[in-house]
Parts: structure tokens; sequence; C-alpha cells
């Protein structure tokens, strides 16, 4: 690639470099940056920059120029790839590694760290081209270096280059390259079957052969730099995502017998980083047999006891690399051990726990350390190695294995630790973030990877050491957080969020307490009840004499705990029973002593409290009404009024599935079916009723009583069934529909409150369901139709309180529609039918109140959205003429048009609202549409001319000129607008005649702009859409039909100019797309098949557009190539002209591999 230099070419490459090295200076010292940048962008386009690189990187003596070469050589490469020849492709990753190796010394390791990964990037854009041989040669250079045999600096850069070389070859850190995903997966193949072990031994050899010199010294010493690099690439290889067997094939993720209660990292995520390495059982000589892992505990030990006396020692590099490995083998599992029932892996734990041993414990020494001044990194790597321990074990294992070797179990130990970690939060301040927090949270995540196996299956159990163990946290945990509630108390500052917190913000940490807790049910439900008790007469008793704040705060903290303790949150499924109170308490046999009875009746009673108004006032505090309202919701989906199949459920695949089938019925026998269920329902609805009426303003409480407690009681028919019996339920739907102080609710909560009155109307037979929900929605249609028809509306439209009324009316209607039922529609539809009109008048008066005018179209969006695919041939005539009317009013007055004379702030607000409205228009359009895929109506045939395509595609022409390409750019509106265009063009291509050319320009615009999105569902519809039209149109042209007719055919302009057709024009811009633009790889399969019908339909301009290229090819090389390229995209793999699936692959494969041959030059010249 590098031929003698003359003078001429001398100079040139001096000017350059100089060019190059100014750019770099200007940068640095912020003088013209975009010239600067401009210079080095020309430097990396620029065709087979190689020389001029090579030139910088050699002879300047500025680290920036160097840097920006390299960066050059490695996007001129891998985008000119294809037509380099094979000599040109071994030299440049050559000249990279002879480089970082001939300049190991340097002091600019950025510069080499830089020039290392070109190599790495250059080696793998090559791996399926070099040959075995190529590639040998490539490591045998590396493996010398890595052996040390030119020296410590040299091995340093070796163990670099393969960090970067592993870092390109793992999917989830490696490089774009503009290739498609298969390239990666096949090279990632390659590597993890080939030469990943190697690559580890060589880390680890090399870490052997410094690791003496390294103990033996009293400083540090070069080596220290080499042996942390090693233990670092050891680290990143064993995090790589291990999938392939010995012969090739793809493992399945499975557990062994022996870590059968391995914990889904999931649930682990949010707080603490690890992974599980699961490498198979080839590498089990190298990690297993040959003794590394104790020579790595003994490195660790070693340096540990030599340097202890340097309190700096414990967070220099090689020691967080060791500690780093360390922690990473205890998550070692799978096949790499023997099928002996867990011996093996238990001896590799035990060995490993032995190290581990010395961070941690005791837990009060090391903490005092800390606390005078010690680093705190050990131990909370000594944390994370529980936590990796945790997780590939059961919890007798777990335990087991300090057991063995002390008196002791490691749960016991955990114990400890956590109990200390804690008792150092309640001393430390309460509002900053220390060591103590993270600790804390790492050893959460321990107990939960434990105790989530308890939680969930019945042969997982504590040993008794270990249920003692959890007692002992979580009484420390409850501790802990009473006095962090007190001290939060009196706080007025709003940074003090951890403890006053939202309910949501909490539940991740309180649900990691529940499952502490409910290892020791026995123990924890008793002391829960105890503390509760004693507050709730605290409370009593100091009633107007003694401040409660500190008490509230403590109730507020106790409810939420004892809610997660006794039931789980359901995520839009009814809990059952936790297992841990299934399988306690089995010696109890009358229900009100059964200690969750106990408890439930604790709090229940408290509760009753608040409807009492002199109690309310004195006790009952917003912030604890929303501590007790969240307990209702969450306790009365698992234990109000159960059904006999719920019931039933709670016990299925259980042991003792008698005595746990009684322990369900005690459990819930007091609020069944039975007159005290009754009792207790009848209870939580007057207090969520006094919650909403007599705590004007707290929108918190009021979005926990109206979106959660009273929705969690419609949620399940059984107790819906009596839920419509009783007065109180009828009382609040009588004050909902009739009380004006309820129209103070946020319009959420009033939406909320309408849903779950009407879905309550489920626990009712269908005609007094639908006479129900007439009776509740029946006086606010008639209020609004009595407002929209007042003589006077539009001077008092305006006034504050008639919008307020207005928008709530909407907003409660809104609820109605979103919570029809088949049971109910009738009445629903009644409702919206009733509301025509109104509807419309309305429209036409707010029509300059965006927010009015925004929910007036959300209403109708929602009920036609529940209506459509049930009405009869007439109804959705109605329904549809009332749409049209709708569009129309709306396009008639201009709303939606942005004035430009308005400031850029009102411009903004104007779009954000014209936003909203446009997605509500199109949800409308796209609800219309479902009535052609699935109708309900007894009659599903087409009556009175009601053709939805044809209503849709008039929809379109009315709302086209709304959406601009401006507006495309809200993310939302563009996906709904690309929603409805790609399902209309693909489902009836034939009524593109139908629309005018204005419409048609636009829809074909702005398809050409969704090509180009950055958002690839948005491109994958737009090629989906242009693939159907071409499908179309070339299925009907070979039947002898007109298709897409005029719009398929080019056509001249006045002056004689030939422009193509809409087929021709995305034939073009496809093209152009794919050779020339940055576009993901993920749509290059989607983008063939749209491409194939494409050609097919525009054969002749497909030609004409070759010839173009080919000619545009100065280069005879280039043009040679280029020509073979197109006539294999066309002709390979035996492709036809028939549009079936198996020529569709055919030609995506032949797409595939033409991108790969020929993008990278037609991007460069």
């Amino acid at each position: 690639m590098q031929s003698s230099v003359g003078p001429n070419e001398l100079a040139q490459l001096q000017s350059t470099m100089q060019a190059i090295e100014l750019a770099c200076s200007s940068i640095h010292m912020h003088v013209n940056p975009a010239a600067a940048e401009a210079a080095i962008l020309s430097l990396s386009k620029s065709p087979q920059p190689y020389q001029a690189c090579r030139f910088i990187l050699e002879r300047s003596q500025v680290a920036n120029a160097r840097f920006q070469a390299a960066a050059a050589i490695r996007d001129a490469a891998i985008r000119e790839w294809a037509f380099l020849t094979g000599h040109d492709r071994r030299s440049l990753v050559s000249f990279c590694l002879h480089y970082v190796m001939q300049r190991a010394s340097s002091p600019e390791g950025y510069v080499q760290s830089k020039v290392s990964a070109v190599a790495a990037q250059l080696l793998k854009r090559g791996w399926l081209d070099f040959t075995a041989i190529e590639k040998e040669a490539f490591f045998a250079e590396v493996n010398q270096a890595i052996l040390g045999l030119h020296g410590v600096d040299v091995q340093f850069i070796g163990l670099i280059f393969l960090e970067s070389l592993v870092s390109e070859f793992s999917p989830s850190t490696s490089s774009a390259m503009g290739l498609p995903r298969e390239f990666h997966e096949q090279c990632r193949k390659s590597l993890e079957l080939e030469y990943l072990k190697t690559i580890y031994s060589w880390a680890q050899a090399a870490a052997v052969s410094v690791a003496n010199k390294i103990i033996e010294s009293e400083s540090e010493v070069p080596e220290t730099r080499v042996c942390t690099a090693a233990l670092r690439l050891m680290h990143q290889i064993l995090n790589w995502d291990f999938r392939y067997k010995k012969n090739g094939a793809e493992t399945a993720k499975t557990v062994d017998a022996f870590s059968a209660g391995l914990t889904d990292n999931s649930l682990l995520a949010s707080r603490t980083e690890f992974s599980v390495v699961q490498p198979g059982p080839v590498w089990r000589d190298v990690l297993i047999s040959s003794g590394h892992i104790g020579w790595l505990l003994g490195l660790y030990g070693a340096m540990r006891q030599k340097f202890s006396s340097k309190s700096c020692w414990i967070d220099c590099p090689v020691a967080v690399a060791s500690r780093k490995l360390i922690v990473q083998f205890c998550s070692l599992t799978g096949t790499i051990f023997l099928s002996d029932d867990g011996k093996l892996q238990e001896h590799h734990l035990l060995l490993l726990l032995t190290g581990i041993i010395p961070w941690i414990d005791p837990p009060d020494a090391v903490s005092k350390e800390i606390e005078s001044g010690k680093s705190e990194s050990e131990l909370l790597d000594g944390c994370r190695a529980l936590l990796s321990i945790a997780t590939v074990t059961t919890p007798i294992v777990f335990d087991w294995l300090l057991k063995s070797i002390s008196p002791v179990g490691t749960l016991s130990l955990l114990s400890t630790l956590t109990c200390e970690v804690v008792k150092i939060l309640m001393t430390s301040c309460m509002d900053e973030e220390t060591w103590s927090w993270v600790a804390r949270d790492i050893l959460l995540d321990t107990w939960n990877a434990l105790l989530v196996l308890i939680d969930n299956s019945e042969n997982s159990l504590l040993p008794p050491e270990g249920i003692n163990a959890a007692a002992s946290v979580f009484t420390t945990i409850i501790e802990y957080e009473l006095k962090a509630a007190s001290a939060s108390a009196f706080k007025e500052e709003d940074g003090s969020d951890y403890f006053q917190a939202s309910v949501s913000a909490m539940d991740e940490r309180l649900s990691s307490y529940a499952l502490i807790a409910r290892a020791a049910i026995d123990i924890t439900i008793p002391i829960l009840t105890r503390l509760l008790s004693e507050r709730f007469a605290r409370l009593y008793q100091g009633r107007g004499i003694n401040d409660p704040t500190e008490t509230l705060e403590e109730l507020y903290s106790l409810l939420l705990l004892t809610g997660h303790v006794l039931a789980d949150e359901g995520k839009g499924e009814t809990p059952s029973i936790p297992k841990a109170i299934l399988t306690h308490f089995l010696d109890i046999t009358e229900t009100e002593k059964h200690p969750v009875v106990v408890l439930s009746g604790f709090i229940i009673g408290f509760a009753e409290q608040s409807l009492n108004p002199e109690m309310r006032a004195a006790v009952f505090s917003p912030r604890l009404m929303e501590a007790i309202i969240w307990f209702l919701a969450r306790w009365s989906s698992t234990y109000l009024m159960p059904s006999a199949e719920s019931i039933s459920n709670n016990n299925r695949s259980v042991h003792d599935h008698d005595l746990q089938l009684q322990q369900s019925r005690l459990c819930c026998s007091f609020c069944c079916d039975s007159t005290q269920g009754k009792l207790v329902l009848d209870l939580i609805i007057r207090i969520s009723m006094t919650t909403l009426i007599s705590y004007p303003g707290e929108k918190e409480l009021q979005v926990l009583t109206c979106q959660q407690l009273l929705h969690a009681l419609v949620r399940q028919k059984n107790v819906c069934l009596h839920v419509v019996t009783l007065d109180s339920w009828r009382q609040l739907a009588n004050a909902f529909t009739n009380d004006r102080a309820l129209f103070t609710l946020h319009a959420d909560n009033q939406r909320s409150l309408a849903q779950t009155l009407v879905l309550s109307a489920s626990g009712m037979k269908v005609e007094e369901s639908n006479q129900y929900v007439r009776d509740l929605v029946g006086p606010m249609t008639s209020y609004l139709v009595e407002i929209s028809d007042k003589g006077d509306l539009k001077s008092i439209a305006s006034l504050p309180d008639v919008i307020l009324s207005v928008s709530c009316l909407l907003e409660r209607l809104r609820g109605a529609c979103i919570a029809a039922e088949p049971r109910t529609q009738r009445a629903i539809y009644e409702m919206g039918f009733s509301i025509m009109n109104s509807i419309l008048v309305l429209l036409e008066v707010y029509k300059n109140e965006f927010a009015v005018v925004y929910l007036l179209l959300k209403f109708v969006v929602d009920w036609v959205d529940g209506q459509i695919n049930f009405l009869e041939p007439q109804e959705t005539a109605t329904v549809v003429n009332f749409c049209m009317r709708l569009l129309q009013l709306y396009s008639s007055h201009n709303i939606g048009k942005i004035s430009l004379s308005l400031s850029s702030s009102l411009i903004s607000e104007a779009k954000t609202e014209t936003y909203k409205d446009l997605r509500a228009l199109l949800q409308l359009l796209a609800s219309l549409c479902s009535k052609d895929l699935v109708d309900f109506s007894s009659d599903s045939t087409e009556a009175e001319g009601t053709n939805i395509s044809q209503v849709v595609y008039f929809g379109l022409h009315i709302v086209m000129p709304l959406i601009s390409l401006e507006m495309l750019k809200y993310p939302k509106l563009c996906r709904d607008y690309f929603s409805l265009i790609s399902h209309m063009l693909e489902v009836y291509p034939e009524m593109i005649e139908q629309l005018n050319s204005e419409a048609l320009s636009h829809i074909f615009a702005t398809l050409d702009f969704g090509l180009h999105h950055q958002d690839i569902d948005i491109g994958d519809m737009c090629l989906r859409t242009l693939k159907e039209l071409a499908c179309y149109h070339h299925k009907e042209a070979g039947s002898g039909r007109v298709g897409l007719g005029s719009h398929a055919a080019g056509f001249r302009d006045p002056d004689g100019n030939f422009h193509d057709g809409i087929l021709g024009q995305f034939l073009r811009s496809l093209l152009q797309l794919l050779l020339f633009e940055d576009y993901s790889t993920d749509l290059v399969s989607a983008a063939a098949d749209a491409l194939f019908p494409l050609i097919l339909c525009e054969q002749s301009l497909f030609q004409r557009l070759c010839n173009e290229l080919i000619e545009g090819q100065a280069n005879p090389a280039f043009r040679s190539r280029l020509a073979n390229a197109l006539q294999s995209l066309t002709t390979s793999n035996q492709l036809s002209s028939t549009l079936d699936r198996l020529n569709y692959q055919r030609f995506r494969k032949n797409l595939h591999n033409f991108l790969i041959d020929v993008r990278g030059f037609l991007r460069t010249v």
C-alpha cells in the first residue's frame, strides 16, 4: 500500500500533516472550530487516505493529530473495504499492530488505545475474509508480545489490543460498520468457539508471569500495569454472553440441579449491576481444574497482607481488578460444573467465600475502620460477592457454605452484616447518600435473590438459623425506618425526598423489606401488630394534648410496610395470598385469632375512625389518609370477598393442601361473602367517599382513592356483585352525578371515577346494567345538552365556571366510554347519540379554546372506539356521518393553523395543542378503520352505502392539510399518522385513485419523509406501504387492469420535462437511501421487500438508473465491480419475477450481498 515517496508527494504529505495539526490545535484553543472540524473530516472522507494517515502517525509531534489520523484510517478502511486488495487489508491491520508495539512506552496512552482499537476493528471487518492462516499470523504476533518476550510495555500493549478485540466482537460494545446483524453474529460465534478461551489463557499466563515481581517489590513496578490489564481482560471475557456449544450449536440457557433456584437477573437489575457467568463445560479446565481461582485469591491475599498499611492500596487499579474478577467468579454456574449433585460448585463457592470473608467479617470492626477513614471498596465488593453467590445457589446451600467451616452459617453473617450497615445508616446523615446506602441496597438485593425463591416456591425453605437471621434484620430495619420517619416529621425543606417520597417511589425498597418479613412471618406479623397498636393507642391517648406529627409519620411507614408484607401488587391480575402466610400459623384454627386477621382488623378498625369528623380533624392528616387508602386498595385485592376459585388457586400445587386451604379460608373468611365481608366493603366505600369530599385539593390522596382503591373494588366480578347492592355505592354514584363538590376533582380523577362507576355494572344483569348506566350518565348528558342549547351560550361560554362545567362533563363521559363493555354498550351508545349535536355546537363555540376542543375530540375518539364494532349498519351510518361533520367543522374553522404573527412561545404552545388535536383525529380515523376488521353487529353487511374505506379517505382529505412535515417531528403523532397511512394503503390500495392531487402529493411527501426517519418502526411502516403499493400495481397490471393508473405512469410537464410516476419516484428514493445515506441495518430486509416489486414495476427506469451509476464511476475497476454487482442483484440465487415468499427471501439475500460489495466505495467517490 505504501510505495517510495517522491519530493512532490512528500511536500503534499507534509502539507496535509500541518493542516491536521493546525486543525487540532485550533479545536484545542477554540479558534474557528467549524473550519478545524471540516479539515479533519476532509481527511477522513478523502479516498484512500492511508499514506497520509501513516505519515502523520509516524512523523507528527502533535498527539491529537495522530489520534485523528488513526480515526481516519478506520473510517476510510471500513468504507472502502470491499475494493481493498487482500494485501492492503492485511497491511492495514499489521501497520496498526506494529505501530503500537514499537511505541509501547509512549506516554500518550489515548493514542495507543485508539490505534489498538482501530487494529481490532479492522481485524473484525476482515474476519470472514481472512484465512485461518492469516488470522493465526496476527494472533502469533500478539501472543509473542503477551509472553513478555519484548518487554513489559509491549506485553501491556498486547493485552490492551486483546481487550479492544473482545470488546469489538461483543454485540453490546461493537462499533457500527454498516453491515447486517448476521455478520456481527458470525464474528461473535467464531471468536467464542475458536479463540476466546485461548485469549483468556494468554491473559492468565501474563498475570501469573508478573505476579511474583509485584509481591516481592516494595513499591509499584511496571509489571503492576500488566497484571491489571490481564485481570481486566479476564473479567471482560467472563462478562461475555456465552451462547454456543463446542459443536457450534446455540445453547439453551438451562440451569443445573445445584442452582435450580437461579434467580432471574431482572428482579435485581434496578439496583445492582451483575451478570451470571455460564461458559459451558469446555471452559472447565482453564477456570476450575487449573487451580486458577486459588491462585487469584492467593495473589490478592498476598498483596492485601503486604500493602495493608497503605490505606490507598485498596483502591489502586490492580486491587480493584482483582476483586472484580473474584466477584465475577462467584457468579459462575451452569454446565461448566460436573453433574455431581453440586459438589464441585459447592467446593468452588466455598473456596471463594473463604477468600472473601476477611473483607466483611467481623462487620462491626470493618465498619469502624471505614468510619475511621479506610476505603469502603473492599466491603462493597464483599457484599457484591455475597449477592453473586446468592444468585446461583439455593438458600440452604448458601447458608451451608460458611457453616461447613465455622460455627455460624452464611445467612447469619449476611444478617449481621445487614444489621451493621443499617445501624450505620441510622447514625449517618439521612439526607446524604453514603457508602452505607450502597451497601444496604446490595445486601437487600442479596436477600431478594435468596427469598424471592421462598416467596414463590414451597420447595425452597430457610433453615431455622436463617429464619432468626431474617427476623433480626427485619427488626433492625423497622427501627431504622421508624427513626427515619420520626426525623422527617418536622423537616420543612423539599429536599428530604427519600422519606417524604410517594408510595410508588418507596415501593422497591419496601418490597425487599416484605420478603425479609415473610421469611420470618411467625415473628414479624406479631411485631407489626404490636407496633401499630402502640401508635394507635398513642394517638387516641394524646389527642388534643401532644403533637401527633411524629406518630403520624411512623404510622405512614408502618402502614406501607404492612401492606407490602400482607399482599402483593398483582400487576393487572388478582394477587394470591402470599405463600409465606399460607405455610405458617398452621396451628391456628379460629379466624379471629389468626395473626393476619388480627393485624388486618386493627388497621381496618383504625381506618373506620376517619369517618368521625372530630377524629378526622384531630388525627387523620391527608398524608396518613394516603397510607390508609393505599393499604386498603392493596389489601382488598387479596383478602376482600375472594371467590371460591381464588381461594382454591391460593393452594394449587402446594404440599399440605388441606392445611393451607384452611389457612386461606381463615385469612379470607372474616371478609368473605358473609355479612362481615359486606360490612368491610361498605366501610371502604364510605371511607373513599369521605376522602373525596372532606379532603379537597389533596391530589395525591384523590388519585389513590379514584385510581387505586375504588378501581380495585370493581376489578373483581365477585366483589362487583355486592358493590352494586350497597346503599353506600348508590350514594357515591348519586354524589358523583349531582354533588358539585366533586366537580373540583382533577380531570384524571373525574374520568377514573366515572370509569369505575360504570364498570361496577358488571355485577348486574344486562338490562339492569344498561339502566344503571343510563341513570348514572343521564343527568350529565342532560346538563351538557342544556348548556349547548342556551341562547346566550356564545356570550357565557368563556366564563370560567362554564368552561369548568363543560370540561368536567366531558371528562366524566370519556370515563364512561372507556368503561364500555358488551353488556353496557347499548346505554353508552345512547349516551353519545344524545349529545352528538351538542358536541358539534360546543366545537363551534369553543373553536379558540384548545383545551376544550381537545376534550371534545377525545370524547368522540373514545366513544367511537368503544362502539364502532358493535353498531348495526344504520347506526354505523349515523356515527360515520357525525364523524364527517365533526372533521369538516374542525377543518372549516382552520383549527390547527398557526399564525406566524404570534410570538415564538405562543407558536410553540399552539403547535403542541394542534399536535394533540391531530393525534385525536388520526385515532378517530383509525377507530373507524377497525369496523372493517372486527364487526360484532348482527348484520355485518354494509347498509346505506356506508363504505369505511371511502369515509377514512375522505377524512384524510380533511386532516391532511393540517399535518405538516414540521408536525410529524412529534414522535407520537408521527407514529399514529404512519400507522393509519400504512394500514389504508396496504389494505385499500385501490382507493388511492379517489384522493385528490393535493392529498396524494402530501401522502407521498410524508412517505418519503418517513423513509428517512430515525425511528426504525416508522421506516419499516413506510417500506411495507411501498411494498404493498408496488405489489398491487404489479399484480393488477399483470392481469390487464390499470392498478394505480395515472399515478404510476410518468408524465411530461408543460415545458416538456419528463417526470416519473410515484413508483418510479420511490424507486429512485429508495436506491438513493440504500446506496448513499445512513440508515439502520435492521431496515435492509424490509427495504428489500419494497425494492423487489418496485424494480418489477419500473424495470426500464431501474435499468436506466443502473447505467447512470455505472457510467458515473471514473475508476474502471469500480465500474466493472458495480456492473457485476447490479447484475447479481437481479439474477443470483435463481431469482424470478414472481412475487412469492421464496423470491422475496432470495432477493433479500441478494441485496445484503450487493450492499456489502458496493456501498462502501459508492459513498466514497
